[in-house]
């Protein structure tokens, strides 16, 4: 993907982002997982300033919390909800866990530029806080582990969490204060983001100490949340975004690297497939981490988000911890980093996850977020998503672009 050559900005055949949606994060019991769906698509239609019947393609996002939910995914339910049946070419579901609205992105774009879609509606629910929990800790401890190997020994989400953790703490000399400065920062963050899961709760470097061990050395607080939400996004062609809006979201370019399934496959835990997706990426953008104003990126565990940061060049290798402990990434600091509280503070929607980084960073270089969470002047993004046991580094070079 990444060593083909991206249209210019305006062109007829660019992609352009030129609406979301979002509603809250938590627990929300009484909230339907299919209310919550066609809330976000609604708030994103309206944010795009099209009818819904202008919508002639939807792409969805899996939920992880129930099979009928996703059967109703799967056989086009969300077509009739909108008031779509009849009117849309199709109805399609991306999937590759935490990386799929990278992924998702890619499909929408192809669909555009190629000319068989107009206007692509892209939609995520979860209902991860409000389900049986029983059942949400097997499936975490199932899905996505090799269960000829790594199963049988009982390597679940959090062990893999904290095997990754160890390696880089190692390998960087990082120390625990350190790590729990990550996030300390996103609550930061999630306290500016009326979304966020965590957004009236303030957070310290002392009480993620202090709270329970999960699996060596992170401890609970390290660890995130599940949670209820929705996010969607619109896109459409540069030509129909030049003919309605001032300003849009373009892919300057984008890289990926699947580095395992296995965690045990991976050479290198304490890398993963961050630097050579960057080096794809930043090619065909033509831009790096110095031209960049702020990132949003995947981030299940710290070490995880500081692994990212090195991979991709926005800071030097074994200081990202140290960078958050010297609140390098906090509000105010000299570089933003997942402004919306990231997955630890807003809250951990499955899939959606990466979802609400990415309409986070399309929401910043629209200038559409709330002044005191806007970074100033946003006109390039580096997003970043990660699926599964972090077998993959998807990354999208956005950019804003202006009539």
């Amino acid at each position: 993907m990444s060593n083909m050559p991206y249209p210019q900005p305006g062109s007829a055949s660019d992609a352009a982002f030129i609406g979301i949606g979002e509603i809250p994060s938590g627990k929300y019991p009484k909230r339907g997982f299919m209310a919550q769906l066609v809330e976000a698509a609604a708030r994103a239609i309206q944010d795009s300033g099209l009818q819904h019947t202008d919508i002639d393609q939807l792409v969805l996002i899996p939920n992880l919390h129930g099979i009928p939910d996703q059967a109703d995914l799967i056989f086009s339910r969300v077509a009739e909800e909108l008031g779509l049946h009849g009117r849309v070419k199709s109805s399609m579901m991306v999937h590759s866990g935490g990386s799929t609205s990278d992924n998702a992105t890619r499909a929408a774009a192809g669909l555009v530029a190629s000319g068989q879609a107009r206007n692509v509606l892209v939609v995520q629910s979860e209902k991860w806080g409000s389900a049986d929990l029983t059942e949400m800790v097997d499936m975490l401890s199932v899905n996505g582990i090799p269960r000829e190997w790594e199963g049988t020994s009982g390597l679940q989400f959090n062990a893999i969490g904290g095997l990754i953790t160890q390696r880089y703490m190692h390998q960087s000399g990082s120390t625990p204060e350190e790590m729990a400065s990550v996030c300390v920062a996103l609550r930061e963050w999630a306290r500016l983001n009326p979304n966020a899961m965590w957004k009236d709760k303030e957070l310290t470097v002392e009480q993620v100490l202090a709270s329970k061990l999960v699996s060596d050395p992170i401890r609970a607080i390290e660890c995130p949340y599940l949670a209820d939400g929705a996010a969607a996004f619109v896109m459409t062609s540069a030509t129909e975004a030049r003919r309605n809006h001032d300003s849009w979201v373009r892919i300057g370019g984008s890289g990926g690297c699947v580095s395992h399934y296995s965690s045990g496959q991976d050479a290198e835990l304490g890398e993963l497939g961050w630097p050579k997706a960057a080096v794809e990426a930043y090619d065909a953008a033509g831009w790096g981490p110095q031209d960049a104003d702020l990132a949003e990126v995947y981030d299940s565990y710290s070490a995880v988000l500081t692994i990212a940061l090195e991979g991709l060049g926005l800071s030097k290798k074994g200081e990202a911890a140290r960078d958050f402990h010297a609140k390098r990434f906090s509000p105010g600091g000299e570089f933003p980093v997942n402004t919306n509280g990231g997955l630890l503070s807003a809250g951990h929607t499955g899939v959606g996850g990466g979802m609400a980084l990415l309409v986070e960073a399309v929401r910043q270089l629209l200038h559409r977020a709330e002044p005191e969470r806007q970074v100033a002047g946003a006109e390039r993004c580096i997003v970043g998503g990660s699926g599964g046991s972090y077998m993959d580094a998807q990354i999208m070079m956005l950019e804003r672009v202006e009539k």
